[in-house]
């Protein structure tokens, strides 16, 4: 028998991605790169057989579930604990405006030193609802079965690494997911998770 995995995918680029303007909990679009990234993992994905596709209800992500969920022959399900980061004050501004407003904060920002941004959920919150969702994803999985989480990047750097129980700090060790960039979690036969893959 197969493990159960769980497929961590981020969604397709925005053109606010491209000119590097903050996003949070914003809704914007895919751009034609985003939606041909989206199309692009969709077979790879697809690949692995998921039974679901689980995602948070931003557009950017919703899109790229749906192209994902259709070449699984799957109807995605809506999480608004999937979505990214709530940035407060700072969405919709460019890094250049962020740094130009106060060059401190933005060394901080660009460090993932999120806590009291005006406005804006700390890791904790974030981590708590992500991980809440993936452990009820993981709860409907069967022996060997699949689920896919399309989400953001922050939000899924920081829930991967609450849910295995390290210090939400060392989420800034990892590197940012790039846009469609997937992360793998396997389950051991002792029932505790793996980390197979990240940013493939």
């Amino acid at each position: 028998m197969s493990p159960r995995r769980i497929v961590l995918l981020r969604h397709g680029r925005t053109a606010w991605n491209a000119a590097h303007r903050v996003q949070g909990q914003l809704d914007t679009e895919l751009d034609e790169t985003g939606l041909e990234q989206a199309r692009a993992v969709a077979p790879l994905v697809a690949a692995l057989s998921p039974s679901l596709v689980w995602t948070s209800d931003l557009a950017r992500a919703r899109v790229t579930a749906e192209v994902v969920a259709k070449e699984c022959g799957l109807v995605p399900s809506y999480d608004e604990r999937l979505r990214e980061f709530r940035l407060g004050e700072l969405q919709g501004l460019t890094h250049a405006e962020i740094e130009a407003r106060d060059p401190a904060a933005f060394t901080r920002f660009r460090n993932g030193e999120w806590d009291g941004i005006p406005g804006a959920e700390s890791p904790q919150e974030v981590a708590d609802r992500y991980v809440a969702c993936l452990r009820d994803l993981a709860a409907t999985l069967g022996p060997g079965e699949c689920g896919v989480a399309v989400s953001h990047g922050a939000a899924t750097r920081t829930g991967l690494v609450a849910f295995f129980g390290w210090p939400l700090a060392q989420a800034r060790d990892l590197r940012a997911l790039g846009n469609c960039g997937r992360v793998v979690l396997e389950q051991r036969t002792t029932g505790a998770w793996a980390l197979a893959t990240y940013n493939a």
